[in-house]
């Protein structure tokens, strides 16, 4: 690493030296009647030297030499205009454009040049930051809306991460939750670029209907969003209404009675075209390779958006999600003797027990107003409403024959958040240096009940479950009746299921850009006050500044290396063993990479490595682990490797492919602790994940439109022990799942099969659970497929 930013150093120092006079263009591109003109190419003619606009029409060429040039505004099926310019020594020249066509005749022509993209140059505007990917100081990774229909992703937890470098699940409930880690952790859960994380259990997966697309931020980005883990996040970028009148409904059949439709709406409630619309909804019935399990899902999306003036506007936006799912804990197996040693289809879940059923509602509203051409001000609330009533399987006992007793618990749920952020984005100059600049503050209050505390036992001694000759009919001790009638918020006190969290964070950062914004150096800090108590532990308030500090330089105007020092703070509540409070997770990262854009944008590569310290978390006492008190681990230690690739190869070609090393230890062990040793491995996580889509679809012929798909996923050398196997011989396998898939688009019409676990592999996760003395594990779909219809109108 040392070597490394002694280079970049060298080559500043090399670009201050021989650094040529030269000057900027910037500009901005609309419509005839108004509206921004998103994608269209801007480009010196003759040169290389060229920018495509934004989604509010704006574009800029840096690092431009002096000179007389021939300006060019270009887009596929579009008119080109051009206009001559001179470009002088340290001055930045402005440069409009009108195109003839409107927002509605743009948006298709868009649709048929830009579809199926998988690579993004920008960040959405939730994620605040006003720089292009290729120069933010992190690594931030974006799975598109055409890969998710291009791979048949129907929600958060299906198959989602294998676009993303080192990301991995452990076992997750099935369809509840979405619990991916990356770095060696569980990284928090954004929608919007509000963080809606309430309980280790949340929050429910977004259904992807409602879904554009969504952003993966690796390391902490608390100074531009929330409180956040150090290892990272993913933003969840709901759809909004674009003011172009068009539509698209899509079908879905598949295995294990797979039924699903979704219709999605987008246009305009006003001549004028200053209200605007979007709906999306979607219904879906759904079972699994293991008898009596489903998940059906209902989803109400309504967002409108009004221009209030030229430089205002107000969004409102609210979702609704309904799940009704059979009993969460049927997912794992049991068994003393070792992994996979039941079918896979296997389950314990009897026939007849009463449904999980969650309500979940979200509300945003948000308000922009550009106060300049250099100012922007967003202030956005949201509000969200979870409810859940059912119930979570789990074993009382397993005995050495392989027989279970097994237990139902009550898992009553609500969820309740709101959260507030104000924030401004600059764009200045001073000088000759440029000042990317984003200051803001982050409001929230959240509040979690759950009653876990209600027992049934499904079987008796003596007539235990038996997996060998598993019986499925009413248990003999029936189904459980639990007690409704008494307020949650009392059943949670009773078991200590309260969770409340209050924080207030300030932030500033300022990206000055030096040598015409050829090196830009991040400068960042924030300050979070959070009060905070869990699980009837002991309230805690804490404060913290984490600052962050970051360089991009670009070595041309496709490639650029960057490094990047920043901090996370993210408060836990329990009481020590000790007596002592807990103290709140610290986090420090250091990273370096390099990113490149090829084919003048079409496909980009990042590769990044990485260190991340993490201090004071806590755990269950394992000396006292039923008495509900914790002691601090000390301190964990990840480190790895990430590589990404992603875009359009060539002409109908289109391929994401990513590899990541991870390496995850114990560096410090707290005094007392015995069950942990310095040099332990931290579990949930595989230290090699490789993962490829390909995508190609025939340009010309008889066969045009025609195309096929492929993807692999490769987890290897798998760390998910939490408790040390008695036999060292029980070890996860290499996880390798194979993906194929034909597709046919023409005109509005596209139809796509996908067959996923091609080689149909015996696929899960899992781990040794000495307080039942048992293996657990939880499979994956066996061979299955999917046909979908999509017609836009």
């Amino acid at each position: 690493m040392k070597l490394y930013l002694l280079s970049v150093l060298a080559y500043v120092l090399t670009l201050l030296a021989v650094n040529a006079q030269s000057g900027n263009i910037m500009g901005n591109i609309t419509t005839s009647d108004g509206k921004p003109a998103e994608y269209v190419n801007v480009g010196l003619k003759g040169t290389t030297k060229g920018s495509t606009t934004n989604h509010e029409g704006n574009y800029k060429i840096e690092n431009v030499a002096v000179g007389n040039y021939t300006l060019i505004a270009s887009f596929v099926g579009l008119e080109t205009q051009e206009s001559q310019i001179v470009v002088k020594a340290g001055e930045t020249l402005s440069i409009n454009f009108t195109l003839n066509e409107s927002a509605q005749e743009l948006s298709e022509v868009v649709i048929q040049a830009n579809a199926n993209q998988y690579n993004e140059e920008a960040p959405s505007q939730s994620l605040r930051l006003n720089t292009p990917l290729i120069e933010t100081p992190q690594n931030i990774q974006v799975v598109t809306k055409a890969v998710l229909e291009d791979q048949q992703v129907i929600s958060m937890s299906d198959g989602l991460i294998r676009n993303v470098s080192g990301a991995v699940r452990t076992e997750h409930w099935g369809d509840l939750y979405t619990n991916i880690k990356v770095r060696g952790s569980q990284i928090q859960a954004f929608r919007n670029g509000f963080n809606v994380v309430n309980s280790s259990w949340g929050p429910l997966t977004e259904d992807m209907s409602f879904v554009d697309h969504i952003e993966f931020v690796k390391g902490p980005a608390g100074f531009m969003l929330a409180n956040g883990d150090p290892s990272g996040l993913y933003n969840v970028v709901t759809k909004k209404p674009t003011g172009v009148t068009k539509g698209e409904v899509s079908f879905t059949v598949g295995s294990f009675d797979l039924y699903r439709s979704t219709l999605d709406l987008d246009g305009k409630l006003s001549k004028d075209g200053k209200l605007l619309y979007r709906l999306n909804l979607a219904a879906q019935n759904k079972k699994s390779h293991r008898d009596n399990e489903f998940n059906n899902r209902y989803v109400i999306a309504p967002v409108i958006s009004y221009q209030l003036d030229k430089n205002s506007k107000l969004t409102l936006e609210y979702t609704y999600q309904r799940a009704e799912m059979s009993d969460v804990g049927s997912y794992y197996v049991f068994s003393p003797d070792g992994f996979a040693t039941y079918p896979v289809e296997f389950t314990t879940l009897p026939s007849g027990m009463p449904a999980t059923n969650i309500d979940d509602h979200s509300f945003f509203v948000n308000f922009q107003h550009k106060l300049n051409n250099n100012w922007k001000l967003t202030g956005q609330l949201a509000y969200f409403n979870y409810q859940q009533q059912g119930s979570s399987m789990w074993p009382g006992a397993v005995y050495e024959d392989g027989k279970i007793l097994r237990t139902v618990s009550s898992w009553d749920a609500k969820s309740k958040m709101t959260l507030g952020q104000v924030f401004v984005n600059g764009d200045v100059t001073t000088g000759s240096v440029r000042h990317r600049i984003l200051g803001g503050l982050d409001l929230g209050n959240k509040e979690y009940f759950a009653d876990w505390g209600q027992y049934h036992m499904l079987d008796s001694v003596g007539a235990e479950f038996d997996p060998l000759n598993p019986y499925y009919g009413v248990p003999v001790n029936g189904y459980p009746q639990f007690d409704y009638t008494t307020p949650l918020e009392e059943r949670a006190q009773a078991v200590a299921g309260l969770i409340d969290q209050r924080y207030t964070g300030v932030y500033v950062q300022d990206e000055l850009g030096f040598i015409n914004n050829k090196v830009r150096l991040t400068l960042a800090g924030r300050y979070t006050t959070v009060s905070q108590s869990s699980y009837g532990g002991t309230p805690l308030t804490a404060k913290r500044f984490t600052p962050r500090v970051g360089l991009s330089v670009s070595l041309n105007d496709f490639t650029s290396v960057y490094a990047l020092y920043d901090q996370a703070f993210i408060p836990q509540a329990g009481t020590l063993t000790n007596g002592d409070d807990a103290k709140p997770i610290t986090g420090n990262n250091m990273e370096i990479g390099f990113k490149r854009n090829w084919a003048g944008g079409k496909w980009s590569s990042t590769l990044g490595i990485y260190r991340i310290l993490k201090n004071n978390e806590i755990t269950s006492d394992p000396n006292n682990p039923n008495s509900g008190l914790s002691v601090e681990l000390g301190e964990k230690r990840s480190q790895g490797i990430e590589f990404d690739l992603r875009g359009t190869i060539v002409n109908g070609l289109k391929l994401i492919a990513n590899y990541a090393y991870t390496d995850s230890k114990v560096t410090k062990v707290t005094e007392g602790i015995t069950d942990i040793d310095e040099g332990d491995i931290i579990p949930g996580f595989a230290k090699h994940t490789v993962n490829g889509w390909l995508t190609y679809k025939i340009q010309n012929g008889v066969l045009k439109g025609t195309g096929f798909s492929a993807g692999v996923t490769w987890l290897a050398d798998r760390e998910t022990y939490w408790d040390e196997s008695p036999d060292p011989s029980q070890t996860l396998p290499d996880y390798v799942k194979v993906d194929a898939g034909l597709f046919w688009q023409k005109d509005r019409i596209k139809i796509t099969a996908n067959v996923f676990n091609v080689l149909d592999e015996y696929l899960y996760s899992g781990s040794y659970y000495s307080w039942l003395s048992a293996y657990y594990w939880q499979t994956d779909p066996p061979r299955n497929a999917r046909l979908s219809l999509n017609y836009k109108f």
